[in-house]
């Protein structure tokens, strides 16, 4: 049993193995559910990344999970990328079961560690609270746009060709 007011215990972060791809996409749906609340349909019915690219980060050793227990399946998972000698989260999705518990931060905690880089960049929604202002928190910070690398400038034209500008878009980097 549970103790009253006992601290949940810390995610396990671990890399992602083939076996897991196929629940990533599940994540990603069930996680895409909440942007409904905020009339963001279209986002909510986005398809989730398909296998076989999921699988190209997970051979690349660049797709982490997130569990509750060692042997858990995934509640969450994050996708990065070196992008101009930064590590660019390309997506974290967290499950609602596994929502408050730490799980974004300790998988953004992890990319970092894994990649070796000094900084982690991403590209989120502006005014969604559990995106910009989320990473906020979590120590990002907004860049201005003469501070886009020539990397990050290149993903932000692929997300206006795929529509994502319809709602505002930052830029957001975090050192160390």
């Amino acid at each position: 049993m549970k103790a009253t007011g006992a601290r949940p215990l810390a995610p396990v972060v671990r890399t992602a193995v083939p076996r897991d791809l196929p629940v990533l996409r599940d994540i990603e749906r069930a996680a895409g559910e909440a942007f409904r609340t905020v009339g963001m349909e279209r986002i909510a019915d986005d398809e989730p990344p398909s296998l076989p690219e999921l699988a190209r980060y997970q051979e690349a050793g660049r797709a982490l999970v997130a569990c509750s227990a060692p042997d858990g399946a995934p509640l969450a998972y994050l996708l990065w990328e070196p992008v101009d000698g930064c590590a660019h989260i390309e997506q974290v999705s967290v499950h609602p079961d596994g929502a408050r518990r730490g799980l974004g931060r300790a998988l953004i905690e992890r990319a970092r560690q894994d990649s070796g880089l000094p900084s982690v960049t991403l590209t989120t929604f502006a005014d969604v609270p559990w995106n910009a202002p989320y990473y906020a928190r979590l120590g990002f910070r907004v860049l201005d746009d003469a501070d886009l690398t020539q990397g990050l400038r290149a993903i932000r034209r692929r997300e206006a060709e795929l529509g994502l500008d319809r709602w505002e878009r930052v830029c957001m980097r975090r050192d160390g």
